[in-house]
């Protein structure tokens, strides 16, 4: 069940970071979500490295760092993707 979480939790914090970057994105769907629950992971160890642990309610500030890192990641996937992707267009 673990994994299925984190499935979902990748592909809304994707999407969210897709709404945030200005301009369009090519990346498919697919290597958003990924993007996504590799945003989450690296802002769950970033909010552990603050003292972010656990909050009593809602963690509003891991939830800013796995925000934060989902936008980076998914920007820089999308950087990556569209240069290996355009490299193939212009050959042919």
């Amino acid at each position: 069940m673990g994994w299925l979480w984190a499935i979902i939790v990748g592909f809304v914090l994707g999407l969210i970071a897709k709404a945030i970057i200005p301009g369009k994105q090519h990346s498919p769907l697919w290597l958003t979500t990924i993007g996504g629950i590799l945003g989450a992971i690296v802002g769950n160890a970033v909010a552990r490295g603050f003292g972010v642990d656990e909050t009593p309610g809602i963690d509003w500030s891991r939830h800013i760092f796995q925000v934060v890192a989902a936008v980076i990641i998914v920007a820089l996937v999308d950087a990556l993707y569209m240069q290996v992707r355009g490299g193939k267009k212009q050959r042919t």
